[in-house]
């Protein structure tokens, strides 16, 4: 994730609506990728235009104005009333919790987050208006509880994190930090984070997208294996038996191990994972031992896309001596490795295929 600058040079980061340095009101403009200072539009005051760094006018998602979850802006030529970002949502917290309006706002962040890694590689992002069966959608919702025992609640029913058909189903319980770390201590999971929900199960929206009926479908059952065995069986097993004894030889982690639709998910939030951080510490000009850590996400002088002209083996090298440098300081620190994977051959092989076929949707 870049970060920016304001017209006053103070730095801005991603999630920032207003410059504490100079106090101007900020939106993100989802046509130019960009954080930028906004002025009220003298002329159109009324229709609540601002005119953006780039010239443009920009109208604030309804989300933005109405409830500070959101910092993106719409182009003026777009009547839609909600972001790019925010239209994506088929369903939203009950806003007569108050608490639920900032577990929605940690929401919106990661999935502003992954959005902007996903724009910033050319991938397709259809929404359910545009397609209704399988368009991208998120619904954001909460355990159904019931008063059992006179003033205890308990959860009658528990909604899944998952995927269906590009319809993407979060539980709202882990925007909030308590509740995940204790799923997390649970799961026995070495890492759980609310971007990492996001970036997995978009891997399931884009296996169908971009594998499931393509070419590299062969490619993938190589690697990956036959995704076609019993899902329900493979969950089944897992849960019952726990991860293959072997998976750290052959899976970037004991889930990936259950079934190859979780492992190429599991890998796609890997790859997600690695070139937002790596763009990241390009930003802000990093070097470690001499080596300047290259942007994953810049333009490529040969199409008119975004995608990286860097190799994987450039990519991966930087990620290695990146993340042995943030394990390092967070040890310093006293605090758990940043980065607690080891991958294996077999897995690097699996990241290297969501890069080629990244770079293949991109290019074509």
């Amino acid at each position: 994730m870049k970060t920016f600058t304001c017209q006053c040079g103070k730095i801005l980061h991603f999630a920032n609506s207003q410059c504490v340095a100079c106090g101007v009101m900020l939106g993100f403009l989802p046509d130019d990728l960009k954080l930028s200072a906004l002025t009220p539009h003298n002329q159109s005051q009324k229709l609540g235009l601002y005119q953006a760094n780039n010239g443009r006018l920009y109208r604030q998602c309804k989300n933005y104005w109405q409830y500070s979850v959101c910092n993106w802006m719409v182009p003026i030529e777009d009547h839609n009333e909600l972001c790019p970002s925010c239209r994506l949502n088929t369903t939203i917290p009950n806003l007569n919790d108050e608490e639920n309006i900032g577990l929605w706002f940690n929401m919106e962040q990661a999935k502003r987050r992954l959005l902007y890694t996903l724009f910033k590689l050319s991938l397709p992002v259809v929404d359910r208006h545009t397609d209704a069966k399988s368009g991208l959608g998120f619904a954001f919702l909460e355990d159904e509880l019931e008063d059992e025992y006179g003033n205890e609640l308990t959860i009658k029913n528990y909604v899944l994190t998952g995927h269906n058909s590009g319809l993407i189903t979060l539980n709202l319980n882990e925007a909030l930090p308590s509740a995940r770390m204790e799923m997390r201590e649970k799961m026995n999971e070495s890492y759980r984070t609310l971007i990492g929900h996001f970036r997995h199960e978009s891997g399931h929206y884009y296996w169908d997208r971009l594998i499931k009926n393509s070419d590299r479908v062969i490619e993938f059952r190589q690697l990956f294996g036959d995704e076609n065995i019993s899902y329900k069986q493979a969950m089944d097993n897992y849960y019952l038996n726990g991860p293959a004894a072997n998976w750290q030889n052959v899976w970037i982690s004991a889930y990936a191990s259950m079934h190859p639709w979780e492992d190429w998910a599991e890998t796609w939030a890997h790859y997600l994972h690695m070139v937002d951080t790596l763009e990241t510490a390009s930003n802000v000009d990093l070097s470690i031992s001499g080596h300047q850590v290259l942007n994953p996400l810049v333009k490529n002088a040969h199409v008119d896309k975004d995608y990286t002209a860097i190799s994987f083996t450039q990519l991966f090298n930087d990620w290695c001596r990146l993340t042995v440098a943030l394990n390092s300081i967070n040890r310093s620190m006293g605090l758990d490795d940043a980065y607690p994977f080891v991958i294996s051959i077999t897995a690097l092989d699996k990241l290297r295929f969501v890069h080629e076929t990244i770079k293949y949707e991109s290019f074509t």
